[in-house]
């Protein structure tokens, strides 16, 4: 069985595309909604913007712990 057929390439690229817009998006929100100590939050969105897709893991990997936790 062909699970890639010669038309599957458009739509692979499609997704793959679509994440890497949509990731760095999503970083970015999560950026300005929160509240970050110091300048931090200046400095991850200029890595988000610079380096959009490697800043975007980096961020959900290690940015989104260095939030400051408000106290509700």
């Amino acid at each position: 069985m062909d699970f890639i057929t010669p038309g599957s390439g458009l739509v692979i690229l499609t997704i793959v595309s679509f994440l890497v817009l949509l990731l760095p998006l999503l970083a970015l929100i999560s950026i300005v909604k929160n509240q970050f100590g110091g300048n931090d939050k200046i400095v991850w969105v200029l890595i988000v913007l610079l380096l959009p897709l490697l800043g975007a893991i980096l961020y959900f990997a290690i940015g989104r712990q260095q939030r400051v936790q408000s106290q509700q």
